[in-house]
């Protein structure tokens, strides 16, 4: 069975991204995948901090506001992506329906299901990251009190400890499946809101 990454893995990576200039990953393989989550990810949180301006024009935050469509439907695709290749290397799904819509496992009956998949897991894991990194940043400034700084370091405490526990969370589950105790399938997002096709709003512009 071909290695898979552990949190710790994930964690470097992710911690090791943000040390540097965001770069677009490629997808052909589960690292890509998961440096891909990671950047859109990060293009989604400074995304959302320009939509939230009160001064800048209308045509700058319509333009944050698609940007923010473009990257969270790359982050989901990437988490799919990560589910793909995750159960294919667990062997928990059939290789030829894989990539389509409906991905059949072929985990036999009695084995536990489990609601959240590794993907959106570590899609969750890259998102405490950012928090961590941005509440860091707060607690190093010079322009606040020292009671500002107190609480956001009591918030980086609690967001460490949410990441290291979700980590293990991780962790267990390929372990579980692994073992044969647990299994996780891929669940299609099917964000209508980007598709001219299933979008009623852009059905009726294009008519």
């Amino acid at each position: 069975m071909t290695s898979l990454p552990s949190s710790a893995d994930v964690i470097a990576a992710h911690d090791l991204a943000l040390a540097s200039e965001p770069v677009a990953a490629e997808t052909a393989d589960l690292a890509g995948c998961i440096a891909a989550n990671h950047f859109h990810n990060r293009c989604l949180w400074a995304q959302e901090d320009l939509a939230r301006r009160t001064l800048a024009a209308d045509a700058e935050i319509v333009a944050n506001k698609r940007a923010i469509d473009r990257h969270n439907q790359a982050r989901n695709d990437a988490v799919e992506r990560i589910d793909e290749f995750l159960l294919g290397a667990l062997r928990l799904v059939d290789p030829e329906t894989l990539t389509s819509a409906l991905p059949r496992s072929t985990v036999q009956g009695g084995v536990r299901l489990n609601s959240e998949t590794a993907g959106s897991m570590l899609d969750r894991l890259s998102i405490l990251g950012l928090k961590i990194a941005a509440m860091r940043e707060q607690t190093l400034r010079s322009d606040v009190d020292d009671t500002h700084r107190r609480l956001c370091t009591e918030r980086l405490q609690q967001l460490t400890q949410q990441r290291t526990d979700l980590g293990h969370c991780y962790d267990e589950l390929l372990a579980d499946a692994r073992a044969g105790r647990a299994y996780f399938k891929v669940y299609r997002q099917f964000k209508m809101y980007n598709d001219p096709r299933l979008n009623p709003a852009l059905v009726a512009e294009s008519r």
